[in-house]
């Protein structure tokens, strides 16, 4: 039975009906996983007679009528940066190489809460700080669809086992577009929560063991299925634990048709000009909604520039990335930010020292652009943008990102601009969807980023669904594999 083309909570489903059991499950995955994870090395860290003992556990749950929740029985797969208890959470980072995890995150513990079974962690950039998934302990992940291209980053190990068929489900983190960039470059779902929907407590990084919140990071559901996206959300969504009294009540969609949608576009930019083959994708679809009968309109927020988006981004996110550095990092940062030069590396040493009061300032400057965003939204119902500038590209590790160059309709472009489409919803908190809407003669998925008001993630699946109900009736496609 093909078991990894079943949605992660129907299998539960089956499991719990005895159809098939939580053992039959895990085996099919494994068996996936070592016949196609050696060329992909997404799935790094694996615990397979941990997860058969659990799947048994599950099964006998079953056969005593014992319900162990929505996920009974599930295995899955957990970015490797969500710390687990027991399982080593390295975030790719040298210095963690020997860190096992004393405690599990917040957010894990709501899937183990209900019934999944994790059999495995899936690989990262180091600290989860770069568009592409590569480190000193576990290598370098490749896409499923072309394993001379990166799958995306952060979530890219994830992402790559995902639409490969290794795990059922998958559980990524987003400050820089690493949920979607991932979801995109390997043809999955992907969404982005708004800003507190999904508790990062148990995220490395922070430093292990952290408590405090860190700024703009968000947990979110990367899956294969529509379904599975949505219930993902309401097991993960919710306050913090040490916020019990607090409660979260995502609002229901508008059951209206398509056609009665308000759509904004905002498809290129001269300051981050969109690679020719992204860009013609997404004039394609918005044709395709424009037939059928939505309205579509260029519109962005009154006053916004992408770069002025960016640059404030960037800013509060050098600021985010930089607590903790050691002494001897900032002491070098300090020389860089003396430099004259207004390039990424400049941009980050100047982000990464500044004083709680510039920050401060930068956070007053980011309220008021959330207040323009509101008033954007009373006029439009959702934003349709790139997911990046850039298509799936080659793997590139010999500098760091910010020298790295990447080629945009034939002229070399600062790397880091990569982050300037996901960084628009991720400044200010909004949610975003990321989702494919079909392939190019180079056999590559292509996708679409979608963004509404806050605590809109109910629209953005349901818009999702619509649209996918259209263009890919069947399920998405998968890469080209036994």
């Amino acid at each position: 039975m093909d078991f990894h083309r079943i949605p992660a909570f129907e299998l539960a489903r089956g499991i719990k009906a005895r159809h098939y059991t939580s053992e039959q499950v895990l085996d099919h995955f494994l068996e996936r996983t070592h016949r196609l994870n050696p060329a992909l090395n997404a799935i790094v860290v694996l615990r397979e007679d941990q997860a058969r003992e659990q799947a048994r556990d599950a099964d006998r749950a079953a056969g005593d009528g014992v319900d162990l929740g929505p996920l009974h029985g599930v295995p899955m797969t957990i970015k490797e940066t969500w710390e687990l208890e027991g399982w080593p959470t390295t975030a790719g980072h040298k210095g963690y190489q020997d860190h096992v995890s004393p405690r599990t995150a917040v957010a894990v513990q709501r899937l183990l809460d209900a019934g999944a079974i994790i059999f495995g962690k899936t690989n990262v950039p180091e600290f989860a700080g770069d568009l592409q998934s590569f480190n000193d302990i576990y290598g370098t992940s490749n896409n499923p669809w072309n394993t001379d291209l990166t799958p995306g980053g952060s979530s890219g190990g994830a992402a790559a086992a995902m639409a490969a068929g290794l795990t059922p489900l998958e559980l990524g983190s987003d400050i820089g577009g690493s949920i979607r960039t991932p979801a995109a470059f390997c043809g999955i779902y992907g969404l982005k929560t708004t800003l507190g929907l999904i508790p990062m407590r148990g995220h490395v990084p922070g430093a292990p063991g952290s408590v405090g919140k860190r700024d703009m990071g968000v947990g979110g559901p990367l899956t294969r299925h529509l379904d599975d996206l949505e219930a993902e959300l309401e097991l993960l969504a919710g306050p913090d634990d040490d916020m019990s009294a607090w409660q979260v009540n995502l609002p229901q969609p508008d059951p209206k048709p398509l056609a009665d949608y308000r759509f904004a576009t905002w498809l290129n930019d001269e300051w981050a000009p969109v690679d020719n083959e992204v860009l013609s994708g997404l004039i394609g679809f918005c044709e395709d909604l424009k037939s059928s009968g939505a309205a579509v309109e260029d519109a962005r927020p009154e006053g916004l520039t992408l770069e002025k988006s960016h640059r404030l981004y960037y800013h509060l996110l050098g600021g985010a990335m930089g607590v903790g550095l050691p002494e001897k990092v900032r002491n070098r940062l300090a020389k860089i930010a003396a430099e004259e030069g207004d390039e990424y590396r400049h941009r980050f040493a100047r982000a990464a020292l500044q004083s709680h009061g510039e920050w401060l300032q930068k956070d007053e400057e980011r309220a008021q652009l959330q207040r323009t965003w509101a008033r954007f939204f009373e006029d439009h119902d959702l934003l349709i943008c790139p997911v990046t500038n850039t298509l799936p590209f080659p793997h590139s590790q010999d500098t760091s990102a910010m020298e790295r160059t990447l080629t945009i309709n034939g002229k070399a472009e600062p790397y880091l601009d990569i982050t300037a489409w996901a960084g628009v919803a991720m400044m200010v908190g909004l949610p975003a969807i990321s989702f494919p809407v079909g392939f190019g003669d180079d056999g590559l998925p292509r996708a679409v980023q979608i963004i509404g008001p806050a605590w809109s993630e109910k629209t953005l699946i349901r818009v999702a669904r619509l649209i996918q109900a259209q263009r890919f009736p069947d399920g998405l496609p998968w890469p080209d594999q036994s």
